[in-house]
């Protein structure tokens, strides 16, 4: 299928966004595939903002108002963004699939993480939609399978063995008998988790899950932080490692408190979402080599084809990713953990300090 720059009947494709809200993925996602589709030639070279944190809002007004391109239009009052607020959410999703129905001014959709899928990956609508930065669409129930999203105007992007790769690199080089992990016992929360995955290793490989439920879908981020502080607090004294799931109460604000309870501990911490993570000093993680731009490519000619007359549908949705090994040296040297030489030089990403927090 061509992904060559086209009108669509003379005009430009409209596009339009909507996340749950501020997640530290979401930026770079879109940042990656605009890179993508500057690449491809529909839109023309411009330097893009640098990453703000989460503010996607930033780089969507940029978008709309400072790109020049023949083909794509950001649309400036098509950015829908949920707050992770459960009332907006549901505003936020009304206005958006009434938007798509009867205004029918929008020619894709990119829904950014798992609630944006869930919200739009179903019959209420036809317009193309393209879902990116989800933990496991499959378990989440956005999309039927990693080969199939069940929808014809449906496109979700996979990476089917990527939380398997990280539990099995993590044992591989700590040796646990016991892992803590650490999430919100719901069905989003165990899908974010990938907690049925870490369940068929751990009877694989012998060893004892540790749990502690935290709040995470809830509008209150303080409370959410607290409730991850205080599982952090439980878990480590019985645990010889855990890993750290992705949720909102694990961010700049609490990352410091939660790798000083690891330390204290000398507990060895493995980072769900990555290097930005293992640089504030959680031990490690795995890395995206290349950082986001091979996913952002394959994003954008994904984007391309559906221009061209492609269903989402019909379209790849696995990219894997090559896995790459982040390390904190420093924690290493604070916890009193040994490494090996073989597994300093298979590292791709070494860290020799401990970053502040962004926030901080």
């Amino acid at each position: 299928l061509s992904y060559l720059p086209m009108l669509k009947a003379g005009k430009k494709w409209r596009i339009a966004f909507y996340q749950g809200g501020p997640s530290n993925n979401y930026f770079p996602y879109l940042s990656a595939t605009v890179n993508g589709l500057i690449d491809l030639g529909w839109i023309e070279k411009v330097e893009l903002p640098v990453d703000k944190g989460k503010d996607t809002d930033f780089l969507w007004k940029f978008l709309a108002g400072k790109i020049a391109s023949n083909y794509i239009e950001f649309v400036a009052d098509a950015y829908y963004n949920a707050n992770w607020e459960n009332d907006l959410r549901m505003s936020m999703r009304r206005a958006l699939l009434d938007r798509l129905k009867t205004k029918k001014d929008i020619d894709l959709v990119i829904a950014m993480g798992t609630w944006a899928g869930k919200d739009l990956a179903n019959g209420e609508h036809s317009t193309p939609t393209m879902i990116m930065s989800t933990t496991d669409p499959v378990r989440a129930g956005i999309i039927a399978k990693n080969d199939d999203s069940g929808y014809d105007h449906v496109f979700a992007r996979t990476d089917p063995g990527r939380w398997e790769r990280q539990i099995r690199i993590f044992h591989k080089i700590i040796g646990f008998k016991k892992l803590g992990v650490i999430y919100e016992n719901s069905i989003l929360g165990q899908s974010y988790a990938a907690i049925s995955l870490i369940e068929a290793i751990a009877k694989e490989k012998g060893f004892q899950i540790i749990r502690c439920f935290t709040k995470d879908d809830i509008p209150d981020k303080e409370i959410a932080g607290d409730s991850v502080i205080n599982c952090f607090e439980e878990v480590a004294p019985q645990v010889d490692a855990l890993y750290v799931v992705t949720q909102s109460g694990v961010n700049n604000n609490t990352i410091p408190k939660l790798v000083a309870i690891a330390n204290k501990h000398r507990i060895p911490t493995f980072s769900q979402q990555g290097s930005e993570e293992v640089k504030q000093g959680f031990l490690m993680s795995i890395a995206r080599e290349g950082g986001f731009a091979p996913v952002g490519r394959f994003l954008a000619i994904s984007m391309a084809k559906i221009f061209n007359g492609a269903k989402p549908r019909q379209l790849n949705q696995v990219f894997e990713e090559k896995p790459a090994i982040a390390l904190n040296l420093k924690i290493a040297e604070i916890i009193g953990l040994y490494l090996n030489a073989d597994i300093l030089a298979a590292a791709d990403e070494v860290y020799r300090d401990i970053e502040p927090s962004p926030s901080n």
